[in-house]
């Protein structure tokens, strides 16, 4: 049996939330491979992510870059209601209507990775979850849509792991 995009989503915001639980405040000044993003604020970002996601699911207006104004230590919590939110929401559309699943699971992927790198955290992060990001990133992200979160895509080994590939077609450098 094949996992939906839903359920690559769900494990997605899983990971991510076990990455957010690894933030430590020893660790929030960190640089992350987020070019120009600490810990602090990438935990910011990454625990008003699926609330901010489900607001885009209702057609409202979002502003990724905005300041979320989540408190130090009170990302898990506002990540974790965000993330019943998305879950819910997306479970409510018909199937053919669910395919942001897949662009959300890579946004988490590679912000999972970031916050591992960043903080130094030994979280395992699960291999199908980058697969499944890389598929919907290489069906929807070209050269011309990367805009400034995208960067353009850093080569990579032929046997790079899956997160290497993933971060790779990201733009950033798994190697660095």
């Amino acid at each position: 049996m094949t996992d939906s995009p839903v359920d690559h989503l769900a494990r997605a915001l899983d990971q991510a939330g076990q990455a957010l639980d690894a933030v430590t405040a020893d660790t929030l000044d960190h640089p992350t491979p987020c070019s120009g993003w600490t810990v602090r604020r990438l935990a910011g970002h990454v625990a008003s992510g699926p609330a901010r996601m489900a607001q885009m699911g209702r057609g409202e207006e979002v502003d990724f870059g905005a300041d979320p104004g989540i408190a130090d230590g009170e990302w898990g919590p506002a990540f974790r209601s965000g993330a019943d939110e998305l879950l819910a929401q997306i479970h409510d559309l018909p199937a053919e209507k669910q395919g942001t699943a897949g662009f959300w699971t890579a946004e988490l992927a590679v912000h999972s990775w970031d916050l591992v790198r960043g903080t130094g955290a030994d979280v395992a992060l699960d291999d199908s979850i980058a697969e499944a990001g890389l598929a919907a990133m290489r069906g929807g992200l070209t050269d011309d849509n990367r805009g400034g979160a995208f960067g353009p895509e850093v080569q990579v080994p032929d046997d790079a792991g899956a997160y290497e590939r993933l971060v790779a077609f990201s733009g950033r450098d798994p190697r660095a």
